[in-house]
């Protein structure tokens, strides 16, 4: 596992090597744990690879990434093991090119290149509880909570749900409809 990879074996028996960002909480699974990963495979003509997420949001960024010219998987990787899914939204959302330069690999004109195609896709983070410090504050009213404790009960996980629930930014709706804004906002 030191050098990226893990072998994430299925109910049957298959296993399968997986390429996870060198941040991934994946890494405090112990053999035998059961995980859920959630996976993108790149086929080339020379290669076939997985590359593995601890959630959604993870692998939708992850795919963002390697839309943008010059970008790659490898590439993409580099750039989500240097930053947290978090930090690297706020990092594009926020222009700032030094933060994504610092993944190996990835110099400045391909970081300005990943904010210039990204900014817009990576949305606002001055409504979703973001604070500049780069520490998440949710205070939110007992409709948001209740569908953020739904949410979680769905199988998200806590920062997903306060994350997806906290860009509403309609503050007069009632818990369903938040839980339905939400799961439109995650997918």
């Amino acid at each position: 596992m030191a050098d990226g990879t893990a072998v994430i074996e299925t109910v049957s028996g298959i296993g399968f090597l997986v390429n996870l960002p060198a941040n991934s909480p994946l890494y405090k699974n112990l053999e035998g744990d059961d995980v859920k990963v959630f996976t993108a495979m790149m086929v080339r003509e020379d290669d076939m690879s997985l590359y593995g997420f601890e959630n959604k949001e993870e692998l939708d960024l992850f795919k963002m990434l390697i839309t943008v010219n010059g970008v790659g998987a490898k590439a993409g990787m580099s750039i989500m093991s240097v930053l947290p899914a978090m930090e690297l939204r706020r990092a594009i959302a926020g222009g700032d090119v030094k933060a994504i330069s610092a993944a190996s690999g990835v110099g400045k004109k391909t970081a300005e290149r990943v904010i210039l195609e990204l900014k817009d896709k990576v949305g606002d983070f001055s409504d979703s509880g973001i604070m500049p410090g780069g520490t998440e504050s949710f205070t939110f009213s007992s409709e948001r909570t209740e569908a953020v404790s739904a949410l979680m009960a769905l199988g998200y996980s806590k920062s997903e749900a306060e994350t997806a629930v906290g860009r509403i930014l309609d503050d007069s709706l009632k818990c369903e409809d938040y839980i339905k804004a939400a799961l439109k906002e995650m997918f």
